[in-house]
């Protein structure tokens, strides 16, 4: 399941890339070389079109990385540190277990 979710991951990120390249800029980027195509999509252009198809991009990838977080999650308990072993295999000591540190006590009152 992971392995798929992460190739429609690469996907959506080249998709993101290509229209966010295609949108006009103020110096109109890519949108130059695309042609007459404006009248495709309507009198105002490409703009409208390739910003909605921008954001459903974009949430389709902030979907898509959640679900790829939680099932990668579900699939591996453990962590790698946990399969780490020293180069001459020996038990690493654990830490001394140290006493809670007590308050002195208060000095005693002079006796008279």
């Amino acid at each position: 399941m992971t392995s798929t979710l992460l190739i429609v991951q690469i996907i959506l990120a080249i998709a993101i890339t290509i229209t966010g390249l295609l949108q006009k800029s103020s110096s109109i980027g890519l949108g130059a070389y695309s042609g007459s195509n404006e009248s495709l999509f309507g009198a105002k252009g490409p703009t409208g079109f390739l910003a909605k198809v921008t954001f459903a991009l974009a949430l389709a990838f902030i979907i898509n990385t959640l679900a790829l977080g939680y099932f990668y999650t579900q699939e591996s308990k453990s962590s790698v540190a946990d399969k780490i072993v020293p180069k001459n295999n020996t038990v690493v000591p654990a830490a001394p277990a140290t006493q809670a540190p007590t308050a002195p006590s208060a000095p005693e009152a002079p006796k008279k």
